[in-house]
């Protein structure tokens, strides 16, 4: 009999590609999840893992079971988010938010969950969109957090705002502070953008590139912040989020422009599995973020 347990290693062990981490992960001994993973392909009868020294890799069998189990384990997991959360915002709930989101957006909202949902246990787990999205679909999260659209069939998705995009250049530019400034003025050969899997590296290219699709794009960092700070000491120019400005990114040596109408910006949501029971309490939790934003 297959069971949950041989589920969640096979996820695990197709997430990690290595038994090692993949046994620390479920909080198992290594041997002990080759095991139920040995056990799972005799049950199934046939081989899901081509084990590899020091890798793995699923055989198309394997991935087609990974793809299955982690439905089996996101309905598990919502059927006992049926039973037991019977009040709006209660227990444990999982949230996913994208890295250019979490340092502005939970200082203002954990708060106001604090105070008028304090039976709720908000777990967070801050990293990029597509391995959020997996662990979503796969039961480990509950909900995301995220720029749209989440480009998956599987979910639900609850708007939530509009955040503009800001041109944040060195305070000595010769742009002029309070004027409006034009796509064409971004000197995409000065463009400092977030490295590749950030979502809001594609979405300044895909508005830079309307204009100057011949000229690369300059240098690349692992957050906001260290954008900011290399905008700072006057190594070149970016596009920052408008929900970012009033945090830890004001800095005397940037200075921020408006574009002109219509705005360049990013449109964010929640997003949840369409099987989930609990969407009352998403919608409870994007008034939270709405209010908290004054939006």
């Amino acid at each position: 009999m297959i069971t949950l347990r041989q589920l969640r290693y096979l996820t695990a062990l197709a997430r990690h590609r290595h038994f090692g981490r993949a046994a620390a992960d479920c909080a198992v001994s290594q041997p002990a999840l080759s095991m139920q993973i040995r056990e799972l392909e005799r049950e199934i009868g046939a081989e899901l893992v081509e084990r590899r020294p020091g890798d793995i890799a699923l055989s198309d069998i394997g991935i087609d079971v990974v793809r299955r189990a982690e439905h089996i384990l996101a309905s598990a997991r919502d059927l006992v988010d049926f039973a037991r959360h019977r009040d709006v915002l209660s227990g444990q709930l999982r949230l996913g938010i994208i890295p250019t989101l979490a340092p502005f957006i939970l200082p203002r909202v954990l708060p106001l969950l604090q105070q008028q949902y304090p039976a709720l246990r908000l777990e967070v787990r801050e990293t990029l969109t597509k391995p959020l999205l997996d662990e979503l679909a796969g039961g480990e999260l509950d909900s995301v957090m995220l720029a749209l659209p989440a480009e998956r069939d599987d979910v639900e998705i609850l708007p939530l705002f509009t955040d503009a995009f800001l041109l944040a250049v060195p305070a000595g530019d010769l742009l002029p502070a309070h004027s409006r400034v034009d796509i064409a003025d971004v000197d995409q050969r000065r463009l400092i953008l977030l490295e590749e899997g950030h979502c809001l590296r594609d979405q300044a290219l895909a508005f830079c590139a309307t204009k100057r699709r011949d000229q690369p794009a300059g240098l690349a960092a692992t957050s906001l912040t260290t954008v900011m700070q290399m905008v700072a000491n006057g190594y070149g120019v970016t596009l920052v989020p408008e929900v970012a400005i009033d945090a830890e990114l004001r800095d005397a040596r940037v200075k921020l422009l408006r574009f002109s109408e219509p705005e360049p910006g990013r449109n964010i949501g929640l997003a949840w599995r369409k099987t989930s029971p609990r969407g009352k309490d998403f919608a409870a939790l994007g008034k939270i973020v709405q209010e908290a934003l004054g939006r």
